[in-house]
């Protein structure tokens, strides 16, 4: 039974159906059953989106009246704090989100990281004095300015979805850049609601777009591979990052891309709650479906078999404490999709012939409802070589992996393709800040730490992504610099 309204498109401001009323079922993943329905885009659909955006970009003072844009953008900002109703329903019925992920990071998070954009964005320098120089026999005076990069295609992913989109959207609407958004066709709804509100709020034809669509690759294609779109933003998997950027080469298109991740929480034997920190790191905040989750566990050899009775009982204890979608202590609900539940159980069949011992989960949970439920899972005995401890999962599967000391416990926190976040603990501030500081990771938790906050920028190292999002660098990402030398 449909719970949540339609999901239009929003092209050249208007609010409309895709072409010829296409539309495509939104599935529940707490039933498995319809929510509600989607306009399914056509390429004539992105066509027309990617036409008005150029069309406002190049034609319009958009990207130069920076007290325009940022009072239309705090507009919109108020009429989602208005409906924050809506955002709540459409992350539980469309993103499968359990209530303490909806009071978090699905909903309020969203909000509060896009006021810290709106808070930072007078620190954006537009123009910067370089001074003279003497040259070829005369002074040239010489400055740098910022411009906004022109038209923006936006592909956002469905764990974070809310939150994603505001990343991206605020941000190069900031920097002046015009945006065509497409979500993810999993919650469509999610996007389609940034083109609703800023209808209502009188957004310039053009500026802002959004296209939904069942494909999960024709319309990021279509914008990926058009030389009217001068800039990608992409967050989701690593395979599908360097497929973009192969895919954007021949038109030498901008990629800021954020990956995948596989981060360490290293536990040092001095922590000052040992038996706290270790339970804390139960996997089960939104099934798992975070690229910055930190789902491999460094534990001293020294305390191993404390850690693993530690966790044993742990997950024992939460047993019964996930899965109900009307409990508001509730962390943890379905994955979004039968096929991302399959790909979870695939992986932790892989962990048992690994060798790796199950000590929790491991089972599908269709007793939990008729949605894509998969057990809290932790694997011990892992070693770093396994494929549970290098391939990201996104599910709910914790592994632990043993270290010998600190040098120990760094070399196997780097020797993963990626590095986008983690975490170290210990009652020695010193030596936790030198554990952390070795470790090749875009952001990083220091006993506690919360290192990641609108205000702040957040990106990873290595196969984790390209470039910074959030606080003043990830409105920068949709800047170009512009030098200039005059002679007065």
């Amino acid at each position: 039974m449909a719970v949540l309204p339609e999901a239009k498109l929003y092209v050249d401001g208007v609010v409309r159906r895709a072409a010829g009323d296409r539309l495509y079922d939104n599935i529940g993943p707490w039933t498995g059953d319809v929510v509600g329905v989607a306009a399914d885009a056509s390429a004539a659909d992105v066509e027309a989106a990617i036409a008005a955006a150029r069309r406002a970009f190049d034609t319009t003072d958009w990207s130069t009246n920076h007290a325009k844009r940022l009072e239309l953008v705090q507009k919109l900002y108020g009429l989602f704090v208005a409906n924050r109703d809506r955002l709540v329903d459409i992350a539980r019925h469309e993103v499968g989100a359990a209530w303490v992920a909806v009071n978090r990071a699905q909903v309020d998070l969203a909000l509060d990281s896009w006021k810290d954009l709106m808070d930072v964005f007078p620190e954006v320098q537009w123009e910067k004095d370089r001074g003279t120089k003497e040259t070829y026999g005369f002074t040239t005076y010489r400055k740098s300015v910022h411009e906004a990069v022109g038209v923006v295609g936006a592909i956002t992913p469905w764990n974070f979805p809310i939150y994603v989109n505001v990343e991206k959207v605020v941000s190069a609407l900031l920097a002046g850049c015009t945006v065509i958004l497409k979500p993810a066709p999993d919650t469509p709804l999610s996007g389609s609601i940034f083109g609703e509100l800023a209808a209502e709020a009188g957004f310039p034809a053009g500026v802002l777009n959004v296209i939904t669509a069942s494909d999960p690759a024709e319309a990021g294609e279509l914008l990926v591979t058009d030389p009217r779109v001068d800039l990608i933003t992409f967050t989701g998997s690593t395979a599908i990052g360097k497929h973009i950027m192969r895919q954007g080469a021949e038109t030498m298109t901008r990629v800021f891309l954020e990956l995948g991740g596989k981060s360490v929480k290293i536990v040092l034997e001095d922590a000052p709650n040992f038996q706290m920190e270790v339970a804390q790191s139960i996997l089960v905040f939104h099934a798992g479906q975070g690229c910055a989750v930190q789902s491999r566990l460094l534990v001293p050899k020294s305390r191993y078999d404390e850690a693993v009775a530690i966790l044993t009982a742990t997950y024992a204890a939460f047993e019964d404490k996930w899965g109900h979608f009307d409990d508001p202590a509730c962390p943890m609900g379905p994955v979004i999709s039968k096929k991302q539940m399959d790909r979870v159980k695939a992986y932790i069949d892989i962990g048992v012939q690994e060798g790796a011992r199950l000590i929790a989960g491991g089972h599908l949970r269709p007793d939990k409802g008729s949605g894509w439920f998969i057990e809290p899972t932790c694997f011990v005995d892992v070693t770093n070589d396994m494929r549970i401890a290098q391939e990201e999962i996104f599910g709910p599967v914790l592994v632990v992996i043993p270290f010998e000391d600190d040098e120990d416990a760094i070399r196997i926190a780097n020797d993963s393709v990626y590095g986008l976040s983690g975490g170290v603990v210990s009652a020695d501030l010193d030596r936790a800040m030198k554990v952390a500081n070795r470790i090749r990771t875009g952001t990083i938790s220091v006993n506690g730490g919360a290192p990641i906050n609108g205000d702040l920028p957040f990106g990873g190292y290595k196969q984790s992504g390209i470039g910074r999002a959030w606080g003043v660098e990830g409105i920068e990402e949709y800047l170009e610099t512009k030098t200039i030398g005059y002679r007065k």
